[in-house]
């Protein structure tokens, strides 16, 4: 279970950095309404991230224990997804362009900035496939299903929640080092070639 959490770890990060709709939304939010708007919607964003958690906690702890070729059938989704997610962020890098547009300024009620963050990530399917997906992946055969996502789904939040924060921390810094054509360029390679590794993982780990 420890190595499972270490190497979990890494995919988490690698899955928490590449640049997307979470991130942007972060961004944004801290950009236009404000650091204190930003951290609600990144509290909103982990609700998110808890529902789809403990959904995969209790739904496919179930269906797993009915039928083991549904596992089977969802790794190879899962796979097929991670295969195609870095196809997608490694072709992202033909462009010149990798900036993220702000405009404005806006005054958001608490309501407001936490439903933000919760519908960027209820919507987001990365999060989901990977909540339904990866979770399940990493829980060794003789370890009890459904503590074990929801153990591995705490990391996931923890990991992704403390990035959002630390963007927000230093939100004028982290803008501007985001929008470097270099460092965007870097962060989408390294997340796109760790997402094929982690599609590798997935390939020759042993089933359940």
């Amino acid at each position: 279970m420890l190595q499972n959490i270490f190497t979990f770890v890494l995919t988490a990060v690698f899955i928490s950095i590449v640049p997307g709709q979470g991130m942007a939304m972060v961004l944004r939010q801290g950009l236009i309404a404000g650091t204190n708007a930003a951290r609600l919607s990144i509290m909103g964003n982990s609700t998110g991230l808890v529902i789809w958690t403990l959904a995969s906690a209790v739904g496919l702890s179930a269906i797993f224990r009915v039928s083991p070729i549904a596992f089977e059938i969802l790794k190879w989704a899962g796979v097929a997804y991670l295969v195609f997610l870095g196809i997608q962020t490694l072709w992202s890098l033909r462009t010149s362009s990798h900036n993220f547009d702000f405009e404005g300024e806006e005054t958001q009620s608490a309501g407001k900035a936490f439903r933000v963050g919760f519908l960027t990530n209820i919507t987001n399917a990365k999060a989901m496939v990977f909540a339904l997906a990866f979770l399940p992946q990493y829980v060794p055969t003789d370890f009890n299903i459904t503590l074990g996502i929801i153990i591995f789904g705490a990391i996931w939040i923890t990991i992704s929640t403390s990035w959002y924060l630390l963007i927000v921390a230093a939100i004028n810094k982290a803008h501007a080092w985001l929008q470097k054509p270099r460092v965007r360029r870097g962060l989408t390679a390294v997340s796109g070639i760790g997402i094929f590794i982690l599609a590798l993982g997935l390939v020759i780990s042993p089933a359940k």
